[in-house]
């Protein structure tokens, strides 16, 4: 997905603001949860997330969406990771 559908998806979705989010490479967070539903689009690197035994690989152009309060693991890869993320 480009960053101007997944902008417009955001919006039809009812995420009332976005932020860009950069991690660093090869480096990690243990099990943990946010206090809201997280929509994001992939604009550089990679993101594994694991939520209890599904692991999956999200990289430049991918979509992962989290409901809120969704325990669940991040490892960003080697080049790091900066996504574009609506929060609500």
């Amino acid at each position: 997905m480009d960053r101007n559908a997944f902008t417009e998806s955001l919006t039809k979705d009812g995420f009332p603001e976005s932020v860009v989010v950069k991690r660093e490479a090869n480096a990690a967070m243990d099990v943990h949860v946010h206090p809201f539903e997280a929509k994001a689009l992939i604009l550089e690197g990679e993101l594994n997330i694991r939520v209890d035994d599904d692991e999956r690989v999200y990289r430049v152009g991918d979509v992962f969406h989290l409901p809120a309060n969704q325990p669940h693991s991040e490892r960003y890869g080697p080049d790091g990771v900066t996504y574009l993320v609506g929060r609500k």
